[in-house]
């Protein structure tokens, strides 16, 4: 198969700073919007992972991210037997419940009511239960049907707790209570929740731990989350390929994880924008033995198909 026989034309955008924060690419895109994409009428991201190892998807829409950092105390208290019971220890597992509902006030407010439209999508979705949990290493999820596990992933905002500094972490028991501990966690916000507001229901710190003592609340890092129109002519068109190569039509997901990019292009350039996902589920983003076994799929059946 040649280039010469595509018949549309084709612009390239390769970055490498997804992980530092895309810094400065939002400014590059705003230049160029009206030089290099000045012509371009759709924009196709390729990122992330399928739901399954077989089947390909389509992604319309991921969840933005809010980092925060929380940080309390001025002082090592020198024996935890002499005030560990007669202070507050703030703890960050006060922030979810058992069934890890989020416990902030108002967070869920603005989480839009899910359509008809869209349930019919989720039930739709091929999505191994089994596959999933080896491919994530579990027993068991907090959910035990498709459409609950997938709505708690993609529609519902989730908070995870990442790292605690300032604890005694060497071998050994060290019985001092630290002067300083930072918490530091995340939320996935989704669609229709403002960034801000989340900010500040967490900066109204008084309902996280409980306690009287002297908080310190910042978010270094916010994304907005991105949602695209699954009717759109681009989407029918990616649909119509991904038939052509693999011989069946791809499921429409939304993806749990922050892609700032696609709200970034989307925003600045105006133009439609789809993420096309390169991975297989077990592909393993992130992790040592990272691969991507779905792209490389995808190209050879696609040189395939030119062949013939």
């Amino acid at each position: 198969m040649s280039f010469e026989a595509v018949p549309v034309n084709f612009k390239f955008v390769i970055e490498s700073m997804e992980e530092a924060g895309s810094l400065e690419l939002e400014k590059l895109l705003d230049e160029e919007n009206q030089g290099f994409f000045s012509d371009v009428d759709h924009i196709v991201i390729s990122e992330n992972l399928w739901l399954s190892n077989k089947k390909p998807d389509l992604t319309y829409g991921s969840r933005g991210n809010a980092c925060f950092l929380v940080g309390c105390g001025s002082k090592d208290l020198i024996h935890s037997g002499t005030f560990g019971s007669i202070i507050h220890e703030p703890l960050l597992d006060s922030l979810v419940d058992s069934t890890d509902y989020i416990q902030i006030p108002g967070i869920y407010d603005s989480v839009a009511a899910l359509t008809e439209e869209e349930r019919k999508l989720y039930e739709s979705i091929e999505f191994d239960l089994e596959e999933h949990r080896n491919n994530c290493g579990v027993k068991k999820f907090l959910y035990g049907t498709k459409e609950e596990i997938l709505l708690h992933l993609w529609y519902y905002p989730s908070l995870s707790v990442h790292r605690i500094e300032g604890a005694f972490h060497e071998p050994g028991i060290k019985t001092v209570i630290p002067a300083k501990v930072i918490g530091k966690f995340s939320i996935h916000h989704v669609p229709h929740m403002d960034l801000l507001v989340v900010k500040e229901q967490v900066r109204d710190k008084s309902f996280l731990w409980n306690s009287p003592n002297k908080l310190k609340v910042s978010m270094p890092l916010g994304a907005k989350p991105w949602l695209a129109d699954a009717n759109d002519l681009l989407y029918k068109a990616a649909r119509r390929a991904i038939k052509l190569v693999f011989g069946e039509d791809p499921d429409f997901i939304c993806d749990g994880s922050t892609i700032p990019v696609a709200r970034m292009f989307q925003t600045v350039t105006q133009r439609s924008v789809t993420i096309l996902p390169i991975g297989a589920a077990d592909d393993g983003e992130h992790s040592q033995n990272e691969k991507i076994r779905g792209f490389f799929h995808f190209l050879f059946l696609l040189l395939e198909k030119g062949e013939n």
